[in-house]
């Protein structure tokens, strides 16, 4: 029970693997952990909110407004705070490089560098990207800054390919969180 009563923001990126992140949360909350999503723009191409958010049990943030109108928005501070873990699951190349180099333009970004917490990031992405050398350098940079990068296994891509690049199984993701807090 490593996971109960934690709690774990979670960053869903645009890629196919995407489609994952059901399933992720579920296993989650069924560990007792409380999620919260945070759902990049290009990833709710590949999932919706209201599948997060009814299986998470919260809304999903999507941006950094509540209401726009009202000026009410989405605290990244207390969402860094808040955060036993941080998990981006997929994460994809562009949030990768966001992440290395300090860039900030969505919540996701600035969640991530405001969290206290330990953060982790499951890279999903072709073969070709996952072993470009600016990628590369980028995951590099993430495991000196801390960060626990859960490596890419090999096997069927959505292109076709076979390599590495496929986003770790949710299980697989869900044991890894379970082995660092117990």
């Amino acid at each position: 029970m490593a996971l109960h009563n934690r709690k774990i923001l979670l960053g869903v990126c645009g890629s196919i693997a995407a489609y994952k992140s059901a399933a992720l949360v579920r296993l989650l909350v069924k560990a007792g952990a409380e999620v919260q999503v945070i759902l990049t723009a290009s990833a709710s191409a590949f999932v919706t909110p209201l599948t997060l958010g009814t299986l998470s049990k919260k809304p999903v943030l999507q941006g950094f407004l509540k209401d726009e109108r009202a000026g009410e928005w989405h605290n990244h501070v207390h969402l860094g705070l808040w955060a036993d873990v941080l998990l981006v699951a997929p994460a994809s190349a562009n949030t990768i490089g966001h992440f290395a180099h300090g860039l900030c333009d969505s919540l996701l970004d600035a969640a991530y560098l405001s969290a206290r917490c330990p953060v982790f990031l499951a890279p999903a992405m072709d073969l070709d990207m996952y072993q470009h050398p600016a990628v590369t350098a980028n995951l590099t940079a993430l495991r000196s800054y801390g960060n626990h990068v859960l490596d890419s296994p090999s096997g069927e891509l959505a292109s076709g390919l076979s390599g590495p690049g496929r986003m770790l199984e949710p299980e697989e993701i869900v044991a890894e969180l379970e082995r660092f807090f117990g």
